[in-house]
């Protein structure tokens, strides 16, 4: 087909050698709260939610083993994340991916880790599925799934921006839904994460009892977690965060730089001096790790801490 001088072929169309743009499918749509009107429809938020699963998943895959996954959660979380032994992995169900033996492991053939702005864009991307299934009035059993997926995903990433208004909506609306309450599970699910949450990022006790009390949760763990928190328990909170899940254990981890600074406080109360394996193995960290975070000034002499000096006597 001949064109003109103009660049116009006969049929009257502007002949173009660029190639169209490729759109990421999580950002085709924007915030129902401004005015995006397409994910109103049911059947528009139950492909975007697939697609939204579809990238978790890559992103979990492209991560590696587990130990790399939750250091990429790490790398978008708001506050330091002090401890990464949690008692299960972190990976979605059913997956069969562990890590490798330290044994055989190499920094050169670790693998390379997503950029973060992968995991933002899914979260992002969920903010937007759920403006759209507040705005519909959905409420069923895929937006039960939904919103629990936000408060797991939100946790993980320690995004309380993501998973705290979603704990709320599944209490207050959907649990209060006639037709598609929360199960007995779920329901004792969510509530134990809102009374962690109370308890160790906002650090308000007083409250975290009272919604404890109030939804009736019994729950040996969380009741653990609240009494080693009233009184500065260092030796039951390890214990009990041993066996509690990878979800709890992010919880938990908002309030761990208060219980360790109350156990190093106490040390230098009690000791002249400790050794430093000691010392390693009760506060479950290396010695760079204490003097960079917590600003120790201690002294570390032959193996051992030295927290305080006797002066001499005077004549």
């Amino acid at each position: 087909m001949q064109r003109n001088k103009t660049g116009r072929t006969p049929s009257g169309h502007q002949f173009s050698r660029l190639k169209p743009a490729e759109i990421d499918p999580l950002a085709e749509y924007g915030l129902p709260s401004k005015g995006e009107k397409r994910l109103l429809n049911h059947k528009t938020q139950e492909a975007y939610y697939s697609k939204i699963a579809e990238r978790y998943l890559a992103f979990c895959t492209d991560a590696g083993d587990r130990d790399s996954l939750q250091r990429q959660f790490s790398r978008l979380a708001l506050g330091d994340s002090t401890n990464t032994n949690t008692s299960t992995p972190l990976l979605p169900a059913g997956s069969t991916s562990t890590p490798p033996s330290s044994s055989h492991s190499h920094e050169s053939s670790a693998p390379q880790l997503p950029p973060p702005s992968d995991l933002s864009q899914i979260l992002s991307a969920l903010r937007k599925l759920r403006e759209g299934l507040v705005a519909s009035s959905r409420l069923d059993d895929f937006t039960t799934q939904v919103y629990l997926f936000a408060v797991r995903l939100g946790i993980l990433s320690s995004s309380f921006e993501t998973y705290l208004p979603s704990l709320l909506y599944l209490l207050r609306v959907i649990h209060r839904s006639p037709t598609h309450p929360l199960t007995s599970v779920e329901y004792h699910e969510v509530v134990s994460y809102l009374v962690l949450d109370t308890a160790c990022r906002r650090g308000d006790l007083a409250e975290a009892y009272t919604l404890r009390n109030r939804y009736k949760l019994k729950d040996p763990k969380v009741d653990a977690t609240l009494k080693a928190l009233v009184m500065d328990d260092w030796v039951s909170w390890r214990r009990t965060k041993r066996g509690v899940d990878g979800y709890r254990v992010r919880l938990m981890e908002f309030a761990e730089p208060g219980v360790r600074g109350h156990v190093l406080k106490a040390f230098g109360r009690a000791y002249l001096s400790v050794g430093v394996e000691y010392l390693e193995e009760m506060m479950g960290m290396k010695w760079e790790d204490m003097v960079e975070r917590f600003g120790v000034g201690w002294e570390l002499n032959n193996g051992r801490v030295v927290i305080r000096k006797i002066g001499g006597r005077t004549q």
